[in-house]
């Protein structure tokens, strides 16, 4: 893979049908609905609405339900596959996206039911098929999450 990423521009949207052509998750852990505001080989906003339906609330503080933060954190992750995949267009086919490291993930509030989170992710830099990202997760405008992660583009 190229060192740096010439791709530049900007795609409005991914509904939910889109993303899971871009990357492989699937319910129940398909952690976003939908990703705006695409900056190729820049940042991403992914969208979550949180519902009472989601399987993790059976067992995660049944009586006061709240959504697991390493889910938060998968989520922004998520968004990010969506990023490289679609910066990497065509050569990112038969490509996974796998988690390397997770570096100062802080959790500010808790993420219940009925929050819709707006996760922002931006590229901080990538060498070859290794990518590093600042994420943040907000409801309302208000950061709920935050963490900087890094990934490898790996063949499937």
């Amino acid at each position: 893979m190229n060192e740096q990423v010439a791709v530049t521009g900007t795609l409005e949207s991914a509904d939910i049908t889109r993303i899971m052509e871009l990357i492989p998750h699937r319910y129940p852990f398909l952690m976003i609905d939908k990703v705006v505001d695409i900056a190729l080989d820049h940042s991403a906003v992914g969208i979550k609405n949180v519902s009472i339906n989601e399987n993790y609330f059976q067992g995660h503080f049944p009586r006061q339900p709240v959504m697991p933060g390493v889910l938060i954190i998968e989520a922004m992750a998520q968004t990010a596959a969506v990023l490289v995949t679609t910066t990497l267009a065509g050569e990112a086919d038969g490509k996974l996206v796998y988690f390397m490291s997770v570096d100062e993930g802080r959790f500010r509030r808790p993420v219940v039911p009925g929050d819709r989170l707006h996760i922002h992710v931006a590229k901080i830099r990538n060498r070859r098929n290794v990518w590093k990202f600042k994420g943040e997760a907000k409801v309302e405008g208000v950061l709920v999450a935050e963490a900087v992660f890094a990934a490898m583009i790996m063949d499937d």
